[in-house]
């Protein structure tokens, strides 16, 4: 066997869930404004690898995941799909309410 060099371990740092937390909010927040871009722009900010943070991302279900074949998630995008439609039947109640009062003040004319 080769003989390896004897120096600096290859352990990495260790995140707290707070420092993790703020770079994933980081991440999300250029998301949201330019569309793409956050886990580069965390990189850089943070100095922390972009694999790291996809797979921190990945953890808290912040952005889908990407597999093998470069399509989303099922996961990510059933999660999406969900708060969607929950969101949808909000506004379906919300607007047969309001339908209600509308067919009532028009009998009433």
């Amino acid at each position: 066997m080769a003989n390896r060099k004897k120096g600096k371990s290859a352990k990495g740092r260790r995140y707290t869930a707070e420092e993790k937390a703020r770079v994933i909010e980081h991440v999300e927040k250029v998301n949201a404004g330019k569309g793409r871009g956050g886990q580069t722009a965390a990189s850089k900010k943070f100095g922390i690898s972009m694999l790291t943070i996809s797979s921190w991302m990945k953890k808290s279900s912040g952005t889908p995941a990407r597999s093998a074949g470069g399509k989303k998630s099922l996961g990510g995008a059933l999660t999406r799909l969900a708060g969607l439609h929950s969101q949808i039947e909000a506004k379906e109640k919300e607007l047969a309410k309001l339908r209600k009062q509308f067919d009532a003040i028009k009998r009433s004319l």
